[in-house]
């Protein structure tokens, strides 16, 4: 459940950081809640397609054996937190800039309402594709029931859209450098959680022999089917007997992640304050 619901609300969040920008931009054009409400419908249905495609796709494939099909959903889901920390770090700033901008001209009267709706339809159909296969990758660790999922994800929907609204009207401020270093690093645990997950499932189908070896049994201080191993499992990937193996791939994991992170992104550029209705 904490998986899900820190995933969505951290896609929700962004799009509606994403939303807020061009509706504060645009407060004075005439009919832009119905061209910005139907980009964002747009964008919905569209992930709900993704979605079932998905679930197609998790059929088509699910009688190559269950471990080596969640660790597959595991690992895709893995780059892809990995690589959306990455791209955040580096164009979250320049993403609000260009928002700003495209704002401005339908203002200006140079850029019509429609390709507005158009930017908002395909950020909203980029955040909700992430969070239908970071959810199949939660499901696929097999840590939660689809209810809890389901729950998780639903709360991350309502904190996320919440937290939104509060801050485009104004009544809190919440500073966007210290939020998005929050999430960052939780996503990124998630993911080397996920990895270490992944390679646990190809152990079990013999897939991965190699450094096989129990590194530690920490079962008599904080067991797996505890509340609160479970819950650090879900947060920080957390086993009470991690195999070498396990323990290597969940450390790459977070090196890759802050190294690229390091590499590709732009400290310098913080992701704005949005501007206030």
């Amino acid at each position: 459940m904490l998986a899900a619901l820190i995933i969505v609300f951290r896609e929700v969040f962004e799009a509606g950081l994403i939303i807020g920008i061009v509706l504060a931009v645009t407060r004075t054009v005439p009919h832009r809640n119905r061209w910005i409400g139907g980009g964002v419908l747009a964008g919905v249905l569209a992930a709900c397609v993704v979605a079932a495609f998905a679930g197609a796709l998790s059929n088509l494939f699910a009688g190559m054996g269950q471990e080596l099909f969640n660790a597959a959903i595991l690992t895709v889901a893995v780059v892809m937190l990995t690589w959306h920390n990455v791209w955040m770090a580096r164009h979250g700033s320049e993403l609000a800039g260009e928002l700003r901008s495209a704002g401005q001209a339908v203002v200006e009267g140079s850029k019509s309402l429609l390709a507005l709706a158009v930017v908002v339809g395909v950020a909203v159909l980029r955040e909700g594709s992430e969070v239908v296969l970071f959810l199949y990758g939660v499901l696929a660790a097999g840590d939660d029931p689809a209810w809890s999922v389901a729950l998780g994800g639903f709360g991350g929907l309502l904190l996320g859209a919440l937290v939104c609204v509060l801050t485009y009207v104004g009544l809190i401020r919440i500073p966007m450098r210290a939020l998005f270093a929050t999430t960052t690093v939780l996503i990124a645990l998630l993911a080397a959680g996920m990895a270490a997950q992944a390679t646990h499932f190809l152990e079990q189908a013999n897939w991965l022999t190699a450094m096989d070896t129990i590194v530690w049994d920490s079962g008599w201080l904080l067991s797996d089917s505890s509340f609160l191993g479970r819950a650090l499992h879900t947060l920080i990937g957390y086993t009470d007997q991690p195999t070498a193996m396990q323990l290597v791939v969940y450390l790459a994991i977070l090196l890759v992640t802050f190294v690229l992170m390091r590499i590709y992104g732009s400290p310098a550029k913080a992701m704005p304050e949005p501007a206030h209705g």
